[in-house]
């Protein structure tokens, strides 16, 4: 493998005159400058990351801590953090935390073993004390989808509580009055504001859901396929299926088409997320838009200026976003 010395030598300079062209350093000629370039296209010489970093003290990795990578929304995610990682030369690191709290920290002290400063993190498990621990000791460490009073400035969230009353308002306004809800199993923020901003708004115009019409499931195609079957084995009557997450919505529909029902004319059907597959569904799927590629972007580029303490050209003030409405084929007024 060919080193930094190596380069010297043939170019006939010194080590640091090379770390100088590397690291656009001052008093460097430009003949040097086309030197040195030159041998190292010869060589086929790569600098490394790490060795880079110990030299110019700077983060040259940009870290993504995500639940898994098979859900597309968490694809999606990681993308926009990607984007970033190209655009300002980094290299992108990415682990998993699997929804438990050992393995986002495990996670997360991987990316600080790499010499990461600059992550952004999807955290559901770890406590907010651990959380506001780790970004004081990672200076461009930010939190998507989690808000934490004490380290706001370090988060960018989706209002999930607005968002499931948004849900209602839309499907209230098609004229249901029978409401079916699957959630996410998972104890976590986003399926339990969701579901309460959903009831709240149709509790405050005096509907209430029967408690044996919410369902909870993995957060998967299967999984909404399973509860959607729970749904018709209890044998109550509902119009309209408020539903977690996209990929949950569409297995719902699989199972409600297999029995029978047509969606939206018997029943109408809306999601939450927006994922690409919700626009090639069969009825393309109603759902509430979560810009998660722009928010991971906003969150990466956050991270990197709390770093270099240099401004970004993206707009870091308002972090709180909200989700909205998508209207598509599978929700429509309440057939008498």
């Amino acid at each position: 493998m060919t080193t930094i010395k190596d380069v010297a030598r043939v170019a006939g300079v010194s080590v640091a005159s090379v770390s100088r062209v590397l690291n656009n350093g001052p008093k460097v000629s430009k003949a040097t400058i086309e030197k040195v370039t030159k041998v190292m296209q010869a060589l086929n010489y790569s600098p490394n990351a790490n060795a880079r970093a110990l030299v110019t003290q700077k983060s040259t990795t940009l870290g993504v801590v995500i639940p898994d990578l098979v859900d597309p929304f968490f694809a999606s995610l990681a993308q926009g953090v990607e984007q970033v990682a190209r655009q300002k030369n980094m290299q992108l690191l990415l682990s998993t935390g699997l929804v438990s709290a050992e393995t986002e920290r495990q996670a997360i002290n991987l990316l600080i073993e790499r010499r990461c400063e600059v992550m952004v993190v999807h955290s559901k498990k770890l406590s907010d004390q651990s959380l506001i621990e780790l970004a004081n000791k990672v200076p461009g460490l930010v939190l998507i989808d989690r808000y934490i009073e004490q380290i706001a400035q370090r988060c960018v969230w989706l209002d999930n509580l607005e968002g499931g009353k948004i849900a209602a308002r839309h499907l209230l306004a098609l004229e249901h009055k029978n409401f079916a809800c699957i959630s996410s199993k998972y104890q976590i923020d986003d399926p339990l504001l969701r579901l309460k901003g959903f009831q709240d708004e149709l509790k405050s115009t005096g509907v209430m859901i029967n408690a044996e019409l919410i369902e909870f499931g993995e957060p998967t195609l299967q999984g909404g396929e399973i509860a959607a079957q729970n749904l018709l084995a209890s044998g109550k009557s509902f119009s309209a299926l408020f539903v977690y997450n996209d990929a949950m919505a569409i297995g719902a529909i699989s199972t409600l088409e297999d029995n029978g029902f047509k969606v939206p004319s018997d029943i109408s059907v809306l999601g939450f997320d927006d994922v690409l597959l919700s626009r090639y569904s069969r009825p393309k799927l109603s759902t509430l838009n979560y810009p998660v590629e722009q928010m991971a972007m906003q969150a990466a580029n956050i991270g990197i200026e709390l770093v270099s303490k240099q401004p970004t050209n993206t707009n870091n003030n308002n972090c709180k976003h909200i989700p909205r409405l998508v209207k598509r084929e599978s929700t429509s007024f309440k057939v008498n």
